[in-house]
């Protein structure tokens, strides 16, 4: 899962085969954004509610536990660190209930088969009202998913459907891995790839792709989270705001999170709903910043060229897919 960063100059730490726990690397990402899940849930009139978001990710330390705080003590008198924390919590609000709608429909459509590739510490098995007959499977680094499985079954967590939980890296085998755990390739699938494509390189992102629809029988649902390499938005501006508020989380919760380093930037990553409707898919997407306008949580004007470059896609398979 993603926080907000800049994703136009990312100098990676990234290297082939990396692992990570919870609080490292790419898995404190999800740590991230569960936090700012918790800081919505928080509010008076929470545009989602993740009441699961609090407990995972207090479970880390304190130093996490203050981020997901309603407290913004820790971010001093910076106005400006204040507005930019507050407009990535609306983003994940508004992205969180983006894919939420998504597999409502799916639900109301007859799809009883869900995976959540890089599912992190999404908590949709526990906290959305899925159908009879529902399996949701998540995918996710070992460790991850571990941490995540015992926090939740500590509190007495219990799932709203049939969870099951595959243990595997994306760039290896995962569709065996998935088949293993009883996923059927003969059933429609409502698949998500929430926070994940930036995470891969430009050639993994076309493999994953490949991989999906390879997997997916007529009627499948596809939700995406696209980002955008656009040279003219990397302003020094936007990197400066970006670098200074990881030095902030470092110097105030000791966190030493850089975002940045953590992705891969390819000038030449395929459009991913350009790649989706040449391979059968029919998609449908927004950007970010627009569907944030139309759920009442707008960016302002003057932090627009800081907000995140993204596209929230859906996308259906309608004939053949294999």
């Amino acid at each position: 899962m993603v926080m907000m960063f800049d994703v136009t100059e990312a100098a990676s730490a990234r290297s082939e085969g990396d692992s990570w726990d919870i609080t490292e690397s790419v898995g404190a990402t999800a740590l991230g954004v569960a936090a700012e899940r918790a800081l919505e849930t928080s509010q008076p009139d929470p545009l989602i509610r993740d009441e699961y978001a609090f407990l995972l990710v207090s479970a880390a330390g304190p130093p996490w536990t203050q981020l997901a705080s309603s407290d913004l003590s820790w971010l001093g008198d910076d106005e400006t660190a204040r507005r930019m924390h507050l407009m990535s919590r609306d983003y994940q609000a508004v992205r969180t209930h983006y894919f939420d709608r998504y597999f409502a429909a799916a639900a109301r459509a007859g799809i009883r088969q869900i995976v959540l590739l890089a599912a992190g510490l999404d908590s949709r098995a526990y906290r959305l009202d899925w159908p009879a007959g529902t399996v949701v499977y998540e995918l996710d680094q070992p460790r991850v998913l571990d941490f995540k499985n015992r926090t939740l079954q500590a509190h007495g967590a219990v799932a709203k459907a049939d969870r099951r939980t595959v243990a595997v890296d994306l760039r290896d085998d995962w569709p065996a891995a998935l088949r293993h755990a009883g996923f059927d390739s003969a059933a429609p699938t409502a698949w998500l790839a929430e926070g994940l494509l930036c995470y891969l390189p430009a050639d993994a992102q076309d493999r994953l792709f490949e991989r999906i629809t390879a997997l997916s029988a007529p009627g499948s649902w596809l939700a995406v989270e696209a980002f955008h390499h656009d040279p003219q938005r990397a302003t020094e501006r936007r990197r400066a705001e970006w670098r200074d508020r990881t030095a902030r989380m470092k110097a105030a919760l000791d966190l030493n999170l850089d975002f940045e380093a953590l992705t891969y930037d390819d000038p030449d990553r395929a459009d991913a709903g350009e790649w989706l409707a040449a391979h059968g898919w029919h998609p449908d997407s927004v950007p970010g910043t627009e569907e944030m306008a139309r759920m009442g949580r707008p960016v302002p004007a003057d932090l627009l060229d800081v907000a995140v470059p993204s596209t929230l896609l859906r996308a259906h398979l309608n004939g053949a897919s294999r």
